[in-house]
């Protein structure tokens, strides 16, 4: 890596100098410009010293020597045990920002200095599939609700809560001209309103207080969304009335809705009854416990499982992880178990992309489909986030990992010793299986082992063994290097995988990086990002934030050079139309000049190295970028990458 040397007048001895040689014209006498004569009848102004021109005033206007809203809003969020608040600053919320920062003392919540609202709201949702709770987002007006606005669809279609407020002038007769008038609007909420799960505009304290705990509980009930409050700045800045009669009410949140025994109980009756079961599970593992109860259900069963990757819900190297043959397990399966699918339709069909667009089942006839989630629970019409109607045969309107407890020891109950033999058989036959295609998985990385730039597999299988010795936790989706970590690496903690967007928004990986390893970072854990070029160009400012924080994250550039999925498509179209690839390239790379991210990172205060085009060069490179995220810093290293 370059050095970032240190040139010119160090910042301290600029604004040093810069303050004294203001003083000095502050002090030095000026000569004073001739006055008009005073109308008559006029008295002329009294004289001033020379001593009061440059002193300080007497007095000041105060505003409020009390407490003002903005303090009893942070005692509210404090009370909920939120640990930061992302924001890129606007005025208004102006009140809160600095009640959080000096009445609060910038603690539980600490104030985290995004660049952007889209950063801020990434930031939470990478959080929140970390730490299991909520962050803080303030969002200024119309113009940071519209910003943030991507960013909150990505989480609604994630189902991640995360509690963003808005801040909004309402009385228009205290609006400030012109910009406050523009920053302002009649329904701030409306602007999210598609994509949230609830909202409301407080016009009091005791009303923020209720609707600040009631955001956080509905937030946290699955299934898990955004919530959005709007704070009025006028109760932000107005004092507490004396007479006022705050209280903060108690938290209490709501159990997830278990799936009624009966159900359930036949549910454990298809799957024991069938030769070929198999459980599908997509956001199913909520939490740690959740991927140890679908182990224990697998095992029961000997059932192969087909992780979607909405969340880290089975071990990678357990004999029953089927997910890289998944088409022939469910085209063969008689029943077959859907755990918090966001698609279920898509899991069980294929689909061709031709000028006539077409699908076919690939289940067999008779099969029957279960379907345990909490997101029939909840519904909006406009954005099609819900995916194409399923036919399922039994379909539990529940959360899959408060019902797996149930289902397990119904499992358990019904599960006749007669079947023992053949359920053991049926492990075995998935055991070979599944080391078999491991095996096929590591000869597949050794393609192009060698090759300039550096593919994909072999990025993932070096940066493999610089981390697998550390408690580690990959931050960043694994669509585009072709999932090689999952096939690769051991995956069999919870914390170690966090799935995609939801929204399919280009623009998430970088911030929601940077949020988890906010969450990992008081666990001493090792987070590291694949993180894609195209996307990280639509926020880098959020990797200054990760410097000026001190989040410790490991970013390695996919450096493609385009936006190859784009690319693709372009590909498709040409080929269909019979007019050629060649021209694909047009609108969808990012090349001439290709962008130096080790220079972009260094400018942003990160440790960078690369671009790195040599495989023989990206060990050594990486090594050294993880001893300084081991220190507590954030480190980037720009890779040279084939495509996909």
């Amino acid at each position: 890596m370059a050095e970032l040397k240190n040139t010119g007048i160090a910042r301290r001895d600029f604004l040093r100098n810069a303050a004294a040689g203001a003083a000095a014209l502050a002090a030095a006498p000026t000569t004073p410009k001739k006055q008009p004569a005073p109308e008559r009848g006029a008295s002329p102004p009294p004289a001033m010293s020379p001593a009061a021109e440059v002193g300080t005033p007497s007095r000041a206007e105060v505003l409020t020597a009390d407490r003002t809203g903005s303090d009893f809003m942070v005692d509210v969020i404090k009370s909920l045990g939120i640990e930061y608040v992302c924001s890129n600053p606007g005025s208004s919320f102006r009140g809160l920002h600095e009640s959080v920062i000096n009445y609060g003392g910038n603690k539980n919540p600490e104030f985290i200095t995004c660049l952007h609202e889209e950063s801020a709201v990434g930031m939470a949702h990478g959080y929140a599939k970390i730490e299991g709770q909520p962050l803080l987002v303030f969002a200024h007006g119309t113009v940071g609700l519209q910003h943030a606005s991507m960013a909150v669809y990505n989480a609604y279609c994630d189902y991640v809560p995360l509690i963003v407020i808005g801040g909004n002038i309402i009385d228009a007769t205290k609006r400030m001209p012109p910009v406050e008038w523009t920053h302002s609007v009649q329904d701030a909420a409306a602007l999210l309103r598609d994509y949230t799960k609830w909202d409301d505009l407080p016009v009091s304290l005791p009303q923020f207080a209720e609707s600040a705990v009631r955001a956080y509980k509905i937030a946290m009930t699955p299934p898990m969304m955004p919530v959005v409050l709007i704070a009025d700045g006028e109760l932000q800045e107005n004092p507490i009335p004396a007479d006022a009669r705050l209280r903060i009410p108690s938290l209490a949140l709501a159990t997830p809705p278990q799936g009624d025994s009966a159900a359930v109980a036949e549910a454990a009756r298809l799957l024991i009854a069938a030769e070929n079961p198999v459980l599908i599970v997509d956001r199913a593992a909520r939490t740690a416990a959740g991927m140890a109860l679908l182990v224990e259900l697998a095992q029961a069963l000997e059932a192969p499982v087909v992780d979607m990757g909405g969340r880290m819900n089975f071990p990678t190297r357990h004999p029953l992880n089927q997910t890289w043959r998944a088409r022939e397990e469910i085209s063969n399966a008689d029943v077959i178990l859907g755990l918090e699918l966001a698609d279920f339709w898509g899991a069980i069909h294929s689909y061709r992309d031709q000028m006539e667009r077409t699908s076919r089942p690939i289940t067999k006839p008779g099969a029957k489909l279960i379907s345990i989630s909490s997101t029939g629970l909840f519904f909006k019409s406009n954005y099609q986030n819900f995916q194409r109607y399923s036919e399922v045969n039994l379909d539990i309107a529940a959360d899959a990992q408060a019902t797996l407890p149930l289902l397990i020891e119904a499992v358990k109950q019904q599960l006749p010793a007669s079947q023992k033999s053949a359920l053991e058989q049926r492990g075995a036959r998935l055991a070979a299986a599944h080391q078999q295609t491991l095996q096929n998985a590591r000869e597949a990385a050794t393609y192009a082992w060698d090759a300039s730039p550096i593919s994909t597999a072999r990025l993932c299988a070096e940066l493999w063994a610089q981390i697998k010795g550390e408690d580690w936790s990959l931050v960043s989706t694994i669509n585009f290097v072709s999932r090689w970590p999952t096939k690769l690496w051991t995956f069999d903690k919870y914390y170690q995988f966090i799935g995609g967007s939801g929204g399919y928004g280009i623009g998430y990986g970088a911030p929601a990086a940077v949020g988890a390893a906010l969450a990992n970072k008081k666990h001493g854990r090792v987070s590291v990002n694949i993180q894609c070029d195209g996307d990280l160009m639509y926020a880098p400012g959020v990797l200054w934030t990760a410097a000026h924080h001190r989040i410790p994250l490991l970013t390695i550039m996919h450096n493609n050079r385009a936006y190859h999925q784009e690319v693709m498509q372009v590909q498709i179209m040409a080929d269909r139309h019979s007019r050629g690839v060649d021209r694909a390239t047009i609108g969808t790379t990012i090349d001439d000049p290709g962008i130096d991210y080790a220079k972009l990172a260094q400018g942003l205060g990160l440790y960078a190295e690369g671009p790195i085009s040599d495989p023989k060069d990206l060990g050594p490179a990486i090594g050294r970028s993880l001893e300084v995220v081991k220190r507590g810093e954030p480190a980037l290293v720009d890779v040279h990458t084939q495509p996909r």
